[in-house]
């Protein structure tokens, strides 16, 4: 009894402090995640207090918010728009990751954590956060911009490169060999090929299967597809994750944004618990050594970004602004970043300090990319006074 009651008033406290962290975030106008990683790693191993009993909650609730933030996401696009999306996208994904992955990977192998860490770590520099950009895009008014679309297919090329990044990253992790590595990456492509022909052919009817216009039957039925899909996922080696995503993809329709308003407040409830779980696994002491390098590396990979978006959108025929406003859209870091850290970490195949790196890096990449969306315009109408000053009045 005195354990429960002790589980109870953790969990209690953690999440008021998780409801008081997104208010202060609210009224900052900045993303709550690097709040909730601060907030986690306050509380954990080598914190101010060690939040032992809840961890065992916050081990399996972190993962279902993993699963409900990739199910919302999936949610987002049909099956044809990411097809769509691939084939307009395709020119600025490929400089997407050679630019943005690689910086990943050259500190990795510098700092010694071998080629499973430069796996991990080019993930993470690699993928922006789509929840943080569609955040912000909405909050700075820019959902119906020009530049939006490109942004969108960017970021779903990045989804679809997550779906056969992770299947690659559990296999070489686990130390399968080449056979059974790349029979694992086999198995994904085989699902992910299916999946999609499946929601591009008969999405209207996994749409019926979870449907209800009972909301209690339609969120049990949502959840229970969800974890279950997920949970198939895994054991064929796809990534939980991936699963639930290719899940949200099949969901269409009118179906697809009753699901995602359903959903919506479960997400960020789960989600919420995941940063501060990541946060209370990462001991705060294994920071100070790798900052300034986890500083370098979001300042490189800050500029990178901004010249990928800058390259796409004057692809398609955009002024300075519009691809001012691309680059700096794509900056902010998150839940992808972190998920893989995880996912790197519980394996027990790459250095600990990896885990102390990447809430590092995530903490500043989610905070410099709303301030780079922010300035943007400012500072490209800045240089252009600078470079065209205007005529003195007579």
């Amino acid at each position: 009894m005195k354990d429960t009651a002790l589980a109870l008033i953790e969990l209690g406290a953690v999440l008021f402090a998780l409801g008081m962290l997104g208010r202060v975030a609210g009224r900052v106008g900045m993303s709550p995640i690097p709040l909730y990683l601060l907030g986690g790693l306050a509380f954990g191993q080598g914190g101010i207090a060690d939040l032992g009993a809840a961890d065992e909650f916050g081990d399996i609730a972190g993962e279902i918010g993993v699963v409900l933030l990739l199910l919302l996401l999936g949610l987002e696009y049909t099956a044809a728009e990411l097809v769509t999306g691939l084939r307009r996208s395709w020119a600025a994904g490929v400089v997407d990751i050679v630019a943005n992955a690689t910086p990943g990977a050259v500190v990795a192998l510098f700092l010694g954590w071998g080629a499973n860490g430069a796996i991990a770590m080019a993930g993470i520099t690699y993928i922006s956060s789509s929840g943080i950009v569609a955040k912000v895009l909405d909050d700075l008014g820019r959902l119906g911009n020009r530049e939006t679309p490109v942004i969108l297919s960017i970021l779903v090329f990045e989804d679809l490169a997550m779906a056969v990044y992770l299947p690659i990253l559990t296999t070489v992790l686990a130390g399968l060999s080449w056979v059974s590595g790349l029979r694992a990456l086999g198995i994904a492509l085989v699902t992910i090929a299916l999946v999609l022909a499946v929601a591009l052919r008969y999405g209207r009817y996994v749409s019926a299967i979870v449907d209800s216009a009972d909301r209690e039957v339609f969120l049990l039925e949502l959840l229970g597809a969800a974890l279950l899909v997920a949970g198939v996922a895994s054991a064929l080696s796809v990534s939980a994750a991936v699963g639930a995503f290719l899940l949200g993809i099949a969901i269409s329709g009118s179906t697809a944004a009753a699901a995602a308003k359903l959903l919506e407040p479960l997400r960020d409830l789960f989600a919420a618990i995941f940063f501060v779980a990541f946060g209370l696994s990462t001991d705060p002491r294994s920071i100070p050594p790798v900052l300034g390098w986890a500083a370098a590396l979001a300042v490189l990979t800050t500029l990178t970004k901004i010249a990928t978006g800058w390259w796409a959108a004057s692809r398609q025929g955009m002024r300075r602004m519009g691809r001012a406003r691309t680059g700096a859209a794509l900056v902010a870091h998150g839940e992808f970043s972190i998920v893989i850290a995880g996912l790197a970490v519980s394996i027990g195949a790459v250095e600990g300090q990896l885990a102390a790196f990447a809430s590092a890096y995530v903490l500043l990449m989610a905070v410099l990319g709303p301030i780079t969306a922010r300035v943007a315009e400012p500072a490209v109408e800045f240089v252009q006074r600078l470079v065209r000053p205007e005529p003195a009045l007579s």
